[in-house]
């Protein structure tokens, strides 16, 4: 390898022309990913940074009419702003609860498919729909329909004399169907789980076998440690993607945020700020808080994981 990379330069250590070729073939061909992302990402992410310290209206021309300077005053208005602080609770119950329960619902799927069911593989493309089709439009609409005043749940609700309410239409239970929605995407997780279990090796559980383990220490003895380390990739996703949930809550709550903002999530309070109220500085302001946040919640689980993913050596 010292030989070839020596041919490829002359005596002053500088490229020679085949490997100058070769660079540019390689720049070249990576071109339209680094054109996409200083165009479509790092460009707008530092306007963005630049919005969050101005008064910037999304109708007026940054070019025309330039921002005004505030400094510090969007992120000294989060902190004063009781709206700001509700769609952050509510935000943050909503990851809290519904990621633990997602994961651990897949988690359980994922056993049960790795025992060698019949129709493996269509159980498993039953099993990932949701994933694809969670987030989208039509399935927080049917959703709406669903747990409606008027919907499936109370319909079945009604067979045994219970008269419930709307479900999505009271503040103590608008967020849980959101949650319940989010727990119902458990696909994607679940395949994860599954490709890890299918790593573990036989012959750790025929050893246990051997030594009279039983399944409930088979579980927790083997295949919980060796999995620890997908159960951290899928949380630290699961986690990242939640947080910036929008679809679910703008389609279920009818972009109103629910019953006395119950289920008001960040991003919807951002999107409502930023394209409706056109306060595009604030908003900026958010969308950087939202990504602090995120960033602290991923830190936070890779400190944590040394305490309890085990990787095998």
């Amino acid at each position: 390898m010292a030989r070839s990379s020596r041919r490829h330069r002359n005596e002053k250590g500088l490229p020679r022309p085949k490997e100058k070729r070769d660079n540019l073939a390689a720049y070249v061909f990576l071109s339209p990913w680094l054109i996409g992302l200083t165009v479509f990402t790092l460009g707008p992410m530092l306007w963005s940074l630049w919005f969050s310290f101005t008064d910037y209206n999304l109708l007026q021309s940054p070019i025309q009419s330039p921002p005004d300077f505030i400094g510090l005053e969007n992120y000294a208005k989060m902190i004063q702003d009781p709206e700001f602080w509700n769609s952050f609770r509510v935000t943050v119950t909503y990851v809290l609860a519904g990621v633990p329960l997602q994961l651990g619902l897949a988690l359980a799927l994922a056993l049960l498919l790795d025992k060698g069911l019949r129709g493996l593989s269509f159980y498993r493309s039953i099993f990932y729909l949701p994933s694809l089709l969670g987030g989208s439009v039509a399935i927080a609409i049917l959703w709406r329909q669903v747990f409606g005043k008027d919907g499936l749940v109370n319909a079945f609700l009604a067979i045994f004399g219970i008269d419930a309410p709307g479900w999505i239409g009271h503040p103590d239970y608008a967020l849980r169907t959101i949650i319940i929605l989010h727990i119902w995407t458990f696909g994607s997780p679940m395949v994860i789980f599954l490709a890890g279990l299918r790593q573990i090796p036989d012959m750790y559980y025929e050893a246990a076998s051997v030594d009279g383990a039983s399944r409930p220490q088979r579980f927790f003895r083997i295949t919980l440690p060796l999995l620890t380390p997908i159960i951290f990739f899928n949380l630290v996703l699961q986690v990242i993607f939640a947080f910036q949930t929008f679809t679910q809550a703008y389609v279920v709550s009818g972009g109103t945020g629910g019953p006395a903002d119950s289920t008001m999530l960040y991003t919807l309070l951002l999107y409502r700020v930023g394209f409706l109220e056109y306060d595009m500085g604030y908003a900026s302001a958010m969308a950087w808080f939202l990504l602090v946040v995120i960033a602290a919640f991923t830190a936070f689980n890779f400190w944590l994981s040394k305490f309890w993913v085990f990787y095998d050596d």
